[in-house]
């Protein structure tokens, strides 16, 4: 994607409000044109100022301060000063409404695009690099526009026009600012050319020294516990020397710019004042307008050091916008529903003929089939990477199958609505998600019209509402970002409650109990044992305890089903399932 097309592409953004963006581009030009006029309308005063002391000294008959003039010139100074003002305040207002407007629908794309990919894209996307297009990639083009937009256009006006004074006062000495400007744009170019990189090293730097420090302040009881905090404290000692480094480098080299650009004013300066003065002299130069071109000089240096310094950040916005139109052209999951659910289903479900796999060349589940009638628990195991979780992904229409299809009450889900289908599906699963709120907040996220009295009987069916009561605020306490200020239990329970408040047709469960105590388990077994009742439900097993009541268990081995059938009868077949649960439970027994 070309740099003009991203910038191109962000207009379609910005023209929803170009009222405001063009009015603070004009009221910018407004404030620049009054900013340049200064050292001018300075100079008139000057000059009538100087021409009457003169007078004054030389004791020419009538002799006297013109304090028309000079008040007339005071009286432009001050409506100059007064527009100016006007423009940058008016510029910076109108800006910032604008971008911010076009920013906000940026992030509400994303947001929308977020909810429209499949699956399969945050397989292969790391969390943390979506969750940048989010926040550092968004901010970095709003700051490109809010701040540096303006600042360049005051640069690239501020030299036009100097450019233009200087020869309107006197080009021959026009012509020696002129002469300065490529110095000081190749000076601050090349300082900016050696330090990028370091000021580079220094965020990546920062980035693995705030990282480091996470990690080991979250595992701080295994450092302590191993004795690992003289070596820890040494590799933090080593990201920081790396940081002073660098850090020295980038200060050192950047601090470099403004000696080397003073020099160069500071010479120009010196011819001006040596060829100006003695223009004065000879009559063909006022003071006034002297004082104006050697204002004019100091008036160059930063807008050229400013046009050099944000050459980088309007990189860095080229590169987060590229990013961000990669998550907006990502495709998007086609769902054109052909069929409608006129009433809630009965939970009859059936694999036919299943193919798919993940990768083309590899697939994992071939010609797989299964029955399931409506009610009937159905316990899924076997090894790691058999395609116990696969089949769960494709019952939800996380994937769609390859080949074949899965029918729901004889419908195919993939001519249903994924969002019909979805609500009549609850999920528990191992690794539970409350988010940041109350827990009637988490508890109602299973129902949003579910009433207060609806909450507290599904916290009661899941054997939760009695710890609820005991914590500070009860039901309106506030879960923190982590959910840390409960245990994993009763986190769990929380999520059977907000499955049960759901009232789903077909319940898929990923056992929850390996990682709680035994009384915790046997509540979470009964909660659990609740909310499959009138249910088709599917269980990935982990403790083969917990499903010898199941209808039917299914052994998945490569995909396929190897073994199936109720506790009792897999155990008479002394196959796979026996030695699976023999390896758990000999010891015991």
């Amino acid at each position: 994607m070309q740099t003009t097309n991203v910038f191109l592409r962000l207009w379609t953004y910005l023209k929803a409000y170009r009222v405001a963006f063009f009015g603070a581009i004009w009221l910018k030009v407004l404030a620049v044109v009054m900013s340049v006029l200064e050292p001018f309308v300075i100079g008139l005063a000057i000059t009538r100022i100087t021409e009457n002391l003169l007078a004054i000294v030389g004791r020419v008959p009538g002799a006297g301060l013109d304090y028309s003039y000079i008040l007339g010139i005071l009286a432009l100074y001050l409506v100059r000063g007064m527009l100016y003002s006007l423009g940058s305040y008016g510029s910076n207002y109108y800006m910032t409404k604008a971008v911010q407007g076009s920013i906000q629908e940026l992030r509400h794309d994303l947001s929308h695009k977020i909810n429209r990919l499949p699956v399969s894209y945050f397989d292969t996307e790391q969390f943390g690099n979506i969750l940048g297009r989010f926040t550092s990639d968004v901010e970095t083009v709003s700051n490109a526009l809010q701040q540096s937009l303006l600042q360049i256009v005051n640069a690239l006006l501020t030299l036009i026009l100097v450019i233009a004074m200087v020869l309107y006062i006197n080009w021959p000495l026009g012509l020696i600012v002129i002469v300065s400007m490529p110095l000081i744009y190749g000076i601050s170019r090349l300082v900016v050319k050696h330090s990028q990189p370091y000021f580079k090293r220094q965020a990546d730097a920062i980035g693995q020294q705030n990282g480091f420090a996470q990690e080991r302040l979250t595992g701080f009881n295994v450092v302590k516990l191993f004795n690992q905090e003289e070596a820890t404290a040494q590799e933090f000692r080593q990201i920081t020397q790396e940081l002073q480094t660098v850090g020295f480098k980038a200060s050192f080299i950047s601090g470099l710019m403004m000696p080397f650009l003073n020099l160069i004013s500071d010479g120009t300066y010196v011819l001006i004042a040596l060829w100006g003065g003695l223009q004065v002299i000879a009559g063909k130069l006022t003071i006034g307008n002297l004082q104006a071109l050697i204002q004019y000089v100091w008036q160059i240096n930063q807008p050229i050091q400013t046009v050099t310094q944000l050459s980088s950040v309007l990189q860095s916005a080229q590169s987060s916008l590229e990013r961000i139109f990669q998550v907006l052209d990502e495709a998007e999951v086609v769902n054109q529903p052909t069929e409608i659910l006129a009433h809630d289903l009965s939970g009859q479900v059936a694999f036919e003929a299943v193919d798919f796999s993940y990768l083309p060349d590899r697939p994992l589940i071939r010609d797989f089939n299964l029955d399931v009638s409506p009610g009937q628990m159905i316990a899924i195991v076997g090894p790691t990477g058999a395609g116990k979780t696969t089949l769960i992904n494709l019952l939800m229409r996380f994937y769609d199958v390859s080949a074949g299809a899965i029918t729901i009450d004889g419908h195919d889900i993939r001519h249903l609505s994924r969002q019909d289908y979805r609500r009549q599906i609850g999920m528990v699963l191992q690794d539970t998600w409350l988010f940041e709120g109350t827990i009637r907040e988490n508890l109602r996220f299973g129902r949003l019209d579910a009433t207060d009295e609806e909450i507290v009987a599904a916290a009661k069916m899941a054997n939760v509402d009695h710890f609820i009561r005991t914590l500070p605020g009860g039901y309106d306490m506030v879960m923190n970002q982590e959910s840390s200020n409960i245990s994993q239990g009763q986190k769990q329970l929380l999520t059977i409650a907000r499955a049960l408040l759901s009232d789903p047709r077909i319940l898929i469960l990923d056992e929850a109990t390996s990682s709680v105590d035994t009384r915790m388990e046997q509540l979470i077994q009964k909660a659990m044992s609740r909310l499959m009742e009138g249910r088709t439900s599917f269980v990935i097993a982990h403790r083969l305890s917990t499903i010898q009541e199941a209808d039917r268990i299914l052994v998945l081995r490569d995909g396929q089903i190897v073994e199936q059938g109720n506790h009792q009868e897999l155990l008479a077949d002394r196959g796979f399932y026996y030695n699976l649960y023999n390896s758990q439970f000999a010891e015991d027994e």
